[in-house]
């Protein structure tokens, strides 16, 4: 991967946090990098910029990494709904992590962070994105990543084939 050639954005209210994400990015070759404060500050960063990859904190206040991510997909006036989202969080509890993917999320990277692990979801994010999907609540990544080798119809969902099923 051409790591060069990305726009990063860090969206983390803890500064030390962005200086070791900045170092670890600067040493695999990625040259551009923008920070914000918040949630707030990375969608006003996101409409002044060209970016391609957001990296973000869970935590942030007064807007958090979740709110950004759902103003991000789907607000009206966002600059970039399909920006892949690295969420980085240590809160990484099931119900926090089942949020901030219904929320939007692409990948997750847990506290502490290691440069492998940066490398690892960067990559993933960039070289083997999820199609996006779209329904009455929700509008971003397919959420499902578990293949069912026993799956054998056109439907997913135990609904979907009540909803699309002639009337008789």
């Amino acid at each position: 991967m051409r790591y060069d050639l990305l726009k990063i954005l860090l969206v983390d209210d803890n500064h030390y946090m962005r200086v070791l994400l900045g170092e670890i990015l600067r040493a695999i070759g990625v040259k551009d990098i923008c920070e914000a404060n918040d949630g707030a500050e990375g969608l006003q960063m996101m409409r002044d910029h060209p970016i391609d990859v957001v990296m973000t904190d869970l935590s942030m206040q007064p807007l958090d990494g979740i709110d950004f991510v759902r103003l991000l997909r789907n607000s009206p006036d966002s600059p970039n709904q399909l920006a892949p989202v690295i969420m980085i969080t240590g809160h990484s509890t099931m119900a926090r992590v089942a949020e901030a993917r219904d929320a939007g999320v692409n990948e997750f990277l847990a506290k502490p962070l290691t440069a492998r692990g940066v490398i690892e979801r960067l990559h993933q994010a960039v070289e083997h994105p999820r199609a996006f999907v779209r329904t009455d609540d929700y509008f971003g990544p397919e959420r499902r990543r578990r293949v069912d080798p026993n799956f054998r119809g056109p439907f997913r969902r135990s609904t979907d084939e009540k909803k699309d099923a002639p009337a008789s």
